[in-house]
């Protein structure tokens, strides 16, 4: 008599090992449709975050909406000192009847690494405004061999970053990294308008450099056309050298440099808008208040920034952590700072944006922690008098990192966490847009205010 009990025993086996491998499967969306994912555990299991169910911290000052439909305000709390976006906003009625560059700063972290987002918002500014030129580049970067705004190759640096050992705080460059040359390092920069208009020729092309002892010795060669040699002398200071022309390519090279540390190449126009991307890695935006204040004046003194947008959190945001203090007290003091240093600068504030989870359910949701950092953020902008803009908010609120991963073509990578090009140029729209109706209104409140 054959024994079917074996064979009972090793079909609800596999059957089981079967369901519990299903849960590892993503979820499967079939039109607005969601399939639930399979969990045998589910009864048991111990949630992996906070309830959804949070308690906001209470808003310290409180501002009127003056938004369009649809679109996400900038929030303006500064007082009569002006950092916020009042100085961007004059800045902007000079850029034809001064002649002038408007220079735009955005520090952040790996949600806008290789140019993300702040290509696009590069592009739309100049496209109205006027300006080319991909903007300040760091002599060298990790994310440099996929970036599409500009070819970049350089030999002969020693990087050193804010957030590895073995880092000088005293060097620290606005971009968290500085860089020590061999004689004979170079760097080498040709424009493209493969990804964006206007970047495939500049007006201008800086260095940005210390050199504390002894002269040094650096050349330019532009479009390939022979090189000009420069002798610098020795200062404490952030120095620069410039060279002006329709400028397609140019290589900066260190013949000889004893003590210096080397920064970063700025590729500008003569007139209209700069957008420089400083992103790092990592970052929390902590450093910014290690950085000391000769080298931030020195950034202020040699490329003045008319608005610094600060985008940070997403190093910040922990699942199960309620409790922010620590931030805002930290955050605080990294941007009072910079407010030292750049002393007629506006700044601000970008809203941490969304990252999601894998639920109980199967499904993405929103970690609820986001909403409580973005709070602190709001709170942190209105303490420090600068403007704050809700990128959660405007990018669609809860799921809508998600969204974006299942768009076709997807606009945010599968961690949930970062946004591709894609997603940026969408972002960089919503951002832009805010910006132009910040400005509309700024003009209109300057109306009536003059009758």
């Amino acid at each position: 008599m054959e024994n079917y009990l074996k064979k009972t025993f090793w079909i609800t086996f596999i059957v089981l090992i079967i369901l519990f491998l299903l849960h590892f499967f993503p979820t499967i969306h079939i039109g607005s449709y969601t399939v639930k994912r399979v969990d045998l555990l589910s009864d048991i299991r111990k949630s992996d975050t906070i309830s959804e169910k949070v308690v906001l911290p209470p808003l310290k000052k409180k501002i009127k909406d003056s938004s369009r439909s649809g679109m996400t305000d900038i929030k303006d709390f500064s007082d009569c000192s002006q950092r916020g976006m009042a100085k961007f906003y004059q800045a902007l009625d000079e850029i034809k009847s001064k002649h002038r560059t408007v220079r735009i700063a955005v520090l952040g972290d790996s949600f806008i690494e290789a140019d993300i987002l702040t290509a696009d918002l590069r592009e739309m500014l100049q496209n109205k405004y006027g300006g080319c030129g991909v903007g300040f580049v760091s002599i060298n970067s990790m994310t440099g061999a996929y970036r599409p705004t500009i070819h970049q190759k350089s030999n002969g640096f020693i990087g050193h970053s804010a957030l590895k050992k073995g880092f000088d705080k005293s060097k620290e460059g606005l971009s968290g990294c500085y860089f020590i040359p061999s004689n004979g390092a170079f760097v080498e920069l040709r424009g493209q308008n493969d990804y964006a208009a206007h970047l495939d020729t500049c007006d201008i092309s800086y260095l940005y450099f210390i050199n504390k002892t002894n002269d040094a010795k650096i050349s330019v060669n532009v479009n390939g056309r022979g090189e000009q040699e420069y002798t610098v002398g020795p200062s404490p200071e952030l120095q620069k050298l410039c060279t002006n022309g329709k400028i397609g390519s140019i290589r900066w090279s260190v013949k000889k440099a004893s003590s210096s540390s080397f920064y970063g190449i700025g590729m500008d126009g003569k007139q209209g808008i700069v957008v420089d991307n400083f992103s790092l890695r990592g970052n929390s935006g902590f450093n910014l208040r290690n950085i000391s204040e000769s080298m931030l004046r020195g950034f202020d003194k040699q490329r003045h920034y008319d608005l610094i947008i600060l985008e940070y959190g997403l190093n910040v945001l922990t699942s199960h952590v309620e409790n922010y203090d620590w931030y805002e007290r930290g955050f605080v003091k990294s941007i009072e700072h910079l407010k030292k240093c750049f002393p007629n600068t506006g700044f601000l504030m970008l809203g941490v944006s969304d990252r999601d989870y894998r639920a109980e359910d199967g499904d993405f949701k929103t970690m609820p922690e986001v909403k409580i950092l973005l709070r602190y953020q709001e709170n942190i902008a209105a303490e420090t008098n600068i403007a704050f803009w809700n990128m959660f908010e405007a990018m669609g609120g809860n799921e809508s990192m998600s969204r974006m991963v299942r768009a076709k073509p997807a606009l945010a990578n599968y961690d949930y966490t970062h946004i591709n090009f894609r997603g940026g140029k969408h972002l960089a729209k919503l951002l832009y847009d805010s910006l132009i109706f910040g400005k509309q209104e700024y003009d209109r409140r300057r109306v009536n205010e003059n009758k």
